[in-house]
Order: structure tokens, then C-alpha cells, then sequence
């Protein structure tokens, strides 16, 4: 597929947008002002890709309300989905072995944690274990035999701990496991374990690369410290005013919340609106 080049006045030709505290307001709707802020930009030549770290099952709903039939990275990267084939284009799964050793490994530092782990697939399952808290009202289904968590490939796994804040348990989990898996904090409650070396850069990336697109191409929106990467990759990072103050440290912008129209903002006045 070929490049568009954007009208004169819109610098770029890719927007990146995260899903929770980003592109979604805390219902999980989009508001009508920043879809037509979205479909202004992409008229004037501009593509735009779905960027969250939820996997498929979880974001197509989202993309389905949205009509959006274009490509969405998924699962922190490890997924490519072509929203109008409805089909996964790329997917990297966890290294079972390797994450068994991570989670020992942190487990031994700070003590027993909460699980959960995303299936692999267009249609993977969440599967969460006793103690483990799920966000808003997303689908899972509940394990209590540790044996089923390692039963089926998985593209990450969750973890919680009783005590220990998210940024605390990402950064001990770091510390014990960093060689082993990827570490990410996603948002409140939400701690991953990821294939090593993956990040939302890594799916942009080949998402970009398919539609004849560069990082200098690119502008990118997010609130969370799984969207540093995203932001060092693209031309230009915003973060919303409601981000996590690791990114904000590392934005070129900071807009109004996801509850404003961040989003909408900045693309009104790149488009002279």
C-alpha cells in the first residue's frame, strides 16, 4: 500500500493514538469531536493506527464502533491486525519456559503474586487467577489450576502484588527479570510481562512499514510509560494531560486529558481548525 501525502499545513502522515486514557474517555467512547478531528486528519491524507496494549479480542469492539478498518497494533506490539480482513497480519508470542523463570524469579524478591495471561490468537482468552483485579468489565475467565496458565501459547502475561504500587512492581520486576521478559506498566493494575525486546515500537514499526511510512512520519498520543517507546520511535510524542509523569518527562507536547479531546486539540490546530 502507498503512502499518502498529507495536504500542505498537516505535517505528518501517520498518527499513532493509544486506547485507554488516550483515544477513549472513561466509558470507553470516543467523542464526536475527536473522531471528526481523526477524520479530518486522515482526509487530508494523514493515516491512523490503534496503538494499545490490549490484544484483539479485547480492542476490536472498540475498532467496530469506530468503523475502522485499517491496521491496529495490539497486545503491547506483539500483534499486527488488519481491522478490515479481520485477520492477524503478525503476532509474537511469550517464551512459556523463559516467563515461568521470570515470574520465580520476582516472586522470590517480593513474595507470591496475582496472575493473569492473554491467549495468543484473534480470538485468545484472558485467563485470571485468584486475587488478580480486571479493569473496567473486559472478558476473562477464571483459573485456579496454574497448570491451565501455560496450556496454550500467550502473547503476556499479568501480574499484581498485595502490597507493592504498579510502579513499584514493575520496577522490582525489572530488576529480578529484565534479561528474562520485557516489563511494562500499562495503566492502574495493569503490570506485563511481554516477549523480551517488545514494545509498542516494535508493532508501529511494522505497521508503518507496511503502509510505506516512517518514524519522521509520524506524531503519536499516549498517557503511560508502555507509550515510552512509542514516543522515542516517532517524530513527535504528546502526551495527555492525565499521563503518567514518566512520559510526560519524555513528551514533546502535553495536551488537554482524554476526557477533554486531547487528541482532538492538537490535531485541530496542526489542521489550521
Amino acid at each position: 500500500m502507498s503512502a499518502a501525502s498529507p495536504v500542505a499545513g498537516f505535517p505528518y502522515k501517520l498518527i499513532a493514538t493509544d486506547l485507554d486514557g488516550t483515544l477513549l474517555r472513561s466509558d470507553e467512547s470516543v467523542s464526536r469531536r475527536t473522531r471528526d478531528a481523526l477524520a479530518a486528519a486522515t482526509a487530508a491524507g494523514a493515516a491512523h493506527i490503534v496503538v494499545t496494549g490490549r490484544a484483539v479480542p479485547w480492542t476490536r469492539p472498540i475498532l467496530d464502533d469506530l468503523g475502522y478498518e485499517g491496521l491496529a497494533v495490539c497486545g503491547q506490539g506483539a500483534q499486527v491486525y488488519h481491522a478490515g480482513e479481520r485477520r492477524l497480519l503478525t503476532s509474537v508470542t511469550l517464551d512459556r519456559q523463559l516467563a515461568g523463570v521470570a515470574l520465580a524469579k520476582i516472586e522470590a524478591e517480593v513474595g507470591p503474586l496475582y496472575l493473569a495471561a492473554s491467549r495468543d490468537g484473534l480470538d485468545g482468552d484472558v485467563l485470571v487467577g485468584p486475587g488478580y483485579a480486571v479493569t473496567g468489565h473486559l472478558p476473562s475467565i477464571p483459573f485456579t489450576d496454574a497448570s491451565d496458565l501455560w496450556s496454550a501459547p500467550l502473547n503476556k502475561i499479568y501480574i499484581q502484588h498485595p502490597e507493592l504500587s504498579d510502579d513499584e512492581l514493575a520496577e522490582a520486576a525489572r530488576q529480578a527479570a529484565g534479561g528474562f521478559v520485557t516489563v511494562a506498566m500499562a495503566g492502574e493494575g495493569i503490570v506485563e510481562l511481554l516477549p523480551l525486546g517488545l514494545s509498542k515500537a516494535t508493532g508501529l514499526s511494522l505497521a508503518a512499514r507496511r503502509l510505506g511510512l516512517k518514524a519522521a512520519d509520524t506524531i503519536a498520543f499516549g498517557d503511560m510509560p508502555n507509550d515510552i517507546p512509542m514516543f522515542a520511535w516517532s517524530a513527535h510524542g504528546v502526551a495527555m494531560a492525565n499521563a503518567h509523569p514518566e512520559l510526560k518527562a519524555v513528551s514533546d507536547e502535553v495536551t488537554s486529558s482524554n476526557e477533554e479531546d486531547g487528541i482532538a486539540v492538537v490535531l485541530e490546530g496542526l489542521l489550521g481548525g
